[in-house]
């Protein structure tokens, strides 16, 4: 087994167990997450997750890590969710063939990305969202290390975009029913 299909092995086991980690179970609710992430080894659920997905992205193993250790808020909150999603929908659009541009291909020799993430990462730490910078450091430090043989890997991942259209859609929703109780 090679290192990037243990990665995504480990790595889906713990996004399912984040999963888990969510349903209200109240003092059981780490036990539950625990027994989840080993199911999904044992059972098959993360090579069926790895299969369909592909690894995931360090930025969404790093949101499951911080869900498992009950750190609330979630870092992936509206105004991050709503971000990502305005960025990753054109890229992922492109990427898919929309355009002259393949933005994906930049991500096999990254300098440009990371002269582009600079600035970012300035924004980050200038508002001091010290867990966001930290994710984003550690993405470059995943990449550098030969996690991921293209640098957008580590940082996005279908789950993840498909997560932040799930808290993006669940604030609408929320707008919507307090807008129709007034």
């Amino acid at each position: 087994m090679n290192l990037s299909a243990a990665y995504g092995l480990l790595a889906h086991a713990l996004v399912f167990g984040a999963l888990a980690a969510l349903l209200p179970l109240g003092p059981l609710r780490p036990r539950a997450a625990l027994a989840a992430t080993a199911s999904a080894l044992l059972v098959g659920i993360a090579p069926f997750m790895l299969a369909i997905f592909g690894p995931p992205s360090l930025t969404l193993l790093l949101l499951a890590l911080l869900q498992l250790a009950n750190r609330t808020p979630s870092p992936l909150s509206y105004r991050p969710a709503l971000c990502l999603l305005a960025f990753a929908i054109p890229f992922l659009l492109t990427a898919l063939g929309w355009g002259a541009v393949d933005p994906h291909a930049l991500g096999y020799r990254p300098a440009p990305l990371v002269a582009a993430l600079l600035p970012l990462g300035l924004v980050l730490w200038w508002k001091r969202l010290d867990t966001w910078l930290l994710i984003l450091a550690l993405d470059l430090l995943a990449y550098a290390g030969g996690v991921f043989a293209n640098l957008w890997d580590a940082l996005l991942d279908p789950l993840l975009i498909l997560l932040a259209a799930t808290v993006v859609a669940r604030q609408w929703i929320v707008r919507i029913m307090a807008a129709r109780r007034r």
